[in-house]
């Protein structure tokens, strides 16, 4: 016994020992330049080859591949699919250690005389499935550096000067952030930057592409980076554009500062390649339907992607919560103030997606509409759950699949916390006599330092000061009771002179939404959502269908006697309004079927807003173009 506890404390002490290996970042100068030279040129397997070659001195190192992905607020850097890892010095293979606490750390020796190593290795790229997004196709591919590179442990990541290159497919263009030193062929050779902005501004390439220049005769550069499937889709009309351009414009008079030397916006307009959408300091990184410019009138649902990224460049990228902001990608990020990053950023694509005219008055006021229902009927989580807890979600679920997401709760900070900055708005202007509003915090909270992008941390308390900088009041409690609260979430509706109402007609947000997730979505009347298919897709926690046994998984095969489909399901749930009969489902759940009854009798309820009589229409001011 003596002797098997000797083993397993020198087992400890070696595991120990070898995960208090892995240094901690510090804030020192960084020599030389860590170099990243990728070839993706494999779009067939999906794999692309990385070379690292990374200035060291003799003894330990530690490699990291990024863990705490900026955007992705969570540690889901894509370890899994590093494959093949060989290290060398000299010419001289190293043998590399994982570190059995940390599979993020690998550990090698340098030996004496060299004074750099060098990593190469695979990145398996999603084959679709369940592996993860595709980043790769015939026509498109999208590489991120971070998923495609190893840098050292032991200094903060914005010390370390990396440069990098890519080798494309013949004949492909490209477009990111990063500035190009110099292209030989098909390899394309960027100038060096912090290693911090390599791994913030990716690359998007492809066969099929056109830029439009967003902000001409301007000294800081905007531009719109289009790569498609096809020729086809990059068809855009010079009035589709100038939406665009108009959003450039709306946006610097909103913060009246700009916190980037150029900006690319990056979107690939694809049903092959995976959709994204991730916001970066000097660009966007985005997805879009195939017809976002020749099937206008139809995909205008997504319209506010574009508004939602950019403002991500001050919001979340130049001012980011304090405890969001790491030393590098390997140290776990804090995720208490996403109300603020992505809340008030939710916010403020949707209002500028109506300034800017990529949404029309009505189509804006349909999609908040449908956002404030969910906070009146469509979170029964609400209370168990509040929303300051939902930004845990990228650590906690990581945006997987919930069997119940509106009583789960889920990254509930978006939506949730544009309704709580509705109600910010509601209450400057009501304490100010409509004299100042959300504007002017915007304006006071992210338009300082015109051309700076540097991180410009903030806690709550900032906020709070700002906000008592525009009128004075108790704002920490006024926050508060929203962010810990377990109620409703529409007050601000109230405010800006409308109410939420439901009737039996869907509008066309809402009808545009379920022609995109191909459903029936009956939540706030039986509290089901149902595939064209027939799969359910979702119920409404304690709603007549959870009460009468339903789940998502299960499948409906027949509403009332009749094969089901969408319409016949409405129509069931319209006519059981003027009649005392049940609903009767007949359902499919693994291999049994069951007849199931709804005893609902109130019609169909879809939401809508309706002004407020003698109420001044502050939702007209709010989305009205400067």
């Amino acid at each position: 016994m003596q002797l098997r506890a000797a083993i397993l404390s020198a087992l400890l002490f070696t595991t120990a020992g070898a995960h208090a290996q892995t240094p901690p970042p510090q804030d020192i100068p960084f020599p030389g330049t860590l170099r990243i030279d990728v070839d993706a040129r494999d779009i067939g397997r999906r794999i692309f080859k990385v070379k690292a070659t990374i200035p060291a001195q003799p003894g330990p190192l530690t490699l990291l591949y990024p863990q705490w992905l900026p955007g992705a607020h969570s540690p889901s850097g894509p370890i899994d699919k590093l494959a093949g890892l060989q290290v060398t010095a000299n010419g001289k293979p190293l043998t590399w250690t994982r570190d059995p606490y940390n599979v993020y750390a690998f550990t090698v020796n340098v030996p004496q005389g060299a004074t750099d190593v060098v990593a190469n290795f695979n990145f398996m790229s999603s084959q679709g499935g369940t592996q993860g997004r595709v980043v790769m196709t015939p026509d498109i591919l999208n590489l991120q550096w971070n998923a495609n590179s190893l840098y050292p442990a032991g200094v903060n990541t914005r010390n370390i000067q990396a440069q990098a290159t890519v080798t494309l497919p013949p004949g492909w263009s490209y477009a990111t952030a990063l500035e190009t030193e110099r292209r030989d062929g098909d390899t394309v050779v960027f100038k060096p930057i912090s290693y911090d902005h390599l791994v913030d501004s990716p690359l998007f390439a492809g066969q099929h592409y056109r830029q439009f220049d967003l902000d001409p005769g301007a000294k800081v550069p905007v531009r719109l980076n289009v790569f498609a499937d096809n020729a086809k889709s990059l068809d855009a009309k010079p009035e589709q554009i100038e939406k665009h351009r108009a959003l450039v414009q709306q946006i610097y008079k909103l913060y009246g500062a700009r916190h980037f030397d150029r900006y690319d916006f990056l979107l690939a307009l694809t049903s092959q390649l995976g959709g994204i959408g991730l916001e970066h300091q000097r660009s966007s990184e985005n997805s879009g339907d195939t017809g976002y410019f020749t099937e206008w009138d139809s995909t205008w649902l997504g319209r506010d992607l574009l508004p939602h990224e950019f403002n991500h460049s001050w919001n979340g990228k130049y001012r980011r919560g304090a405890d969001l902001t790491t030393a590098n990608f390997n140290v776990p990020m804090g995720d208490s103030l996403l109300w603020l990053y992505e809340g008030q950023t939710q916010f403020w694509g949707q209002v500028l997606a109506a300034r800017s005219g990529l949404w029309s008055v009505d189509q804006t006021r349909d999609m908040l509409a449908n956002v404030a229902a969910n906070y009146d009927r469509g979170r029964p989580g609400l209370a168990w759950r509040n929303l300051q807890d939902t930004t845990n979600d990228p650590t906690i679920a990581q945006r997987r699949a919930l069997a119940f997401r509106n009583y789960q709760m889920s990254e509930d900070y978006y939506s949730g916390g544009q309704m709580v900055w509705l109600d910010v708005e509601g209450k400057l202007r009501a304490l100010t006599g409509n004299k100042r509003s959300l504007d002017d915090f915007a304006k006071a909270f992210f338009g300082m330092r015109d051309g700076d992008w540097n991180v410009n941390t903030y806690t709550f308390e900032d906020v709070v000061s700002t906000l008592n900088g525009i009128a004075p009041y108790d704002w920490a409690t006024f926050l508060r009771d929203r962010l810990d609260g377990h109620g409703p979430l529409i007050g601000g509706l109230e405010a800006a002179g409308w109410k939420l109402v439901y009737t039996d007609t869907p509008n066309d947000a809402f009808k545009a939404q379920q022609t995109r997730a191909k459903n029936t979505n009956l939540l706030y009347s039986i509290g089901l959502a149902v595939s064209d298919s027939g799969a359910i897709s979702d119920v409404l926690w304690d709603s007549p269908a959870f009460n009468a046994g339903l789940a998502p998984g299960m499948t409906l095969q027949a509403v009332n006697g009749r094969v089901y489909k969408g319409e016949v399901l409405k129509d069931a749930v319209a006519d059981a309004k003027t009649s005392k009969a049940p609903i009767t489902l007949l359902v499919r759940s693994f291999d049994r079927i069951d007849t199931v009854r709804i005893d609902y009798h109130g019609g169909l309820q879809y939401p809508k807003l309706e002004r407020i009589a003698g109420k001044p229409d502050r939702l007209a001011e709010l989305w009205k173009a400067r």
